[in-house]
């Protein structure tokens, strides 16, 4: 099956975390994309991620994936390391992926510092996976969200899946197919977050299973309880249009572009303002209460990661 592991397994992955050390202020933990480690009066932030399923713009995806987590984190993305598998000897795939990763980094001054790459037969498709860095003086967790906070989210649902289906089933979403590439040009939340993070008590880059899935993971790791209304979740007319082409949700397929950060009440009319001024929209959707880590939709009680709308349309 395709995707992430279910909460469970995932308990036993980061349970194992090697050698003690003290400069780890946060480590793996659920909803957590990023690690913060001591390095002087600084932060080191890190987070890594693999790419594999965006065939046309594999490399410009893992990229922006890989520094997405890191600005949510309160950091400027600065380096990254790239490793990239081949499924066969295929020099012009080779050759198109890693132009997309020089074309994106460049584009958000980020230097690539190392990596590897090799071919691996027994892929059925190439895969990219990306560790990013960069420094901060205030990290911005994921399980930082208060009760009494407000829920902002920029540019709104479904931004990178919609950019998918535009390139991987552009015969099955419509004729607007070319509007919908152009959403790959929105998949950075590095401006969105320089923004935020002014404020915010939590941030959180919403990827695999959309914006439901970057709440709940929000919920559990701050251990509160979400509440949204679905009609309060900015949704762009072209991503209505493909979601009901393939009948997936909106708010449930790829979210890479959108930020969603929990900000105290009194600053959330400034956010949203500041935001404006730099050219990014975003909306209120929601608050934070006292609870146990669940999301609430429409009243709707969502304790368990929903899968990823789009993965049956690649099986």
């Amino acid at each position: 099956m395709i995707g992430k592991l279910d909460p469970e397994d995932l308990a036993l992955v980061v349970s194992r975390t090697g050698a003690r050390d003290e400069d780890v202020v946060v480590g793996p933990g659920y909803g957590e994309d990023a690690a913060e480690i001591r390095v002087g009066d600084q932060s080191l932030v890190v987070s890594s991620d693999p790419l594999s399923l965006a065939r046309e713009r594999l490399g410009t995806l893992a990229v922006n994936v890989a520094c997405n987590d890191v600005a949510a984190s309160g950091a400027d993305p600065r380096w990254l390391t790239n490793v990239v598998f081949l499924p066969d000897d295929d020099p012009e795939t080779l050759d198109v992926v890693t132009q997309q990763i020089d074309d994106a980094a460049s584009e958000l001054g980020v230097a690539i510092v190392g990596g590897h790459s090799e071919y691996a037969p027994d892929l059925s498709r190439p895969m990219v996976t990306m560790t990013c860095m960069g420094l901060t003086d205030e990290f911005v967790p994921t399980g930082g969200a208060t009760p009494g906070d407000k829920l902002v989210l920029t540019k709104g649902a479904g931004i990178e899946g919609t950019a998918i289906l535009a390139t991987d089933f552009s015969d099955d979403v419509g004729p607007n197919a070319e509007r919908g590439e152009s959403f790959f040009e929105e998949i950075s939340v590095v401006e969105d977050a320089r923004v935020c993070r002014e404020y915010a008590t939590s941030m959180h880059d919403p990827t695999e299973g959309g914006v439901v899935t970057g709440l709940l993971e929000m919920a559990e790791a701050s251990d509160v309880r979400l509440e949204v209304s679905r009609e309060d979740v900015p949704i762009r007319d072209v991503t209505r249009e493909f979601c009901g082409a393939m009948n997936v949700d909106p708010l449930r397929i790829f979210g890479s572009g959108a930020l969603l950060a929990a900000v105290p009440e009194n600053d959330v009319s400034r956010v949203l303002s500041d935001l404006r001024d730099a050219g990014i929209s975003a909306d209120e959707i929601g608050q934070v209460s006292a609870g146990d880590g669940e999301l609430r939709l429409d009243g709707e009680r969502i304790s368990d990661p929903p899968r990823d709308d789009l993965y049956h349309l690649w099986e």
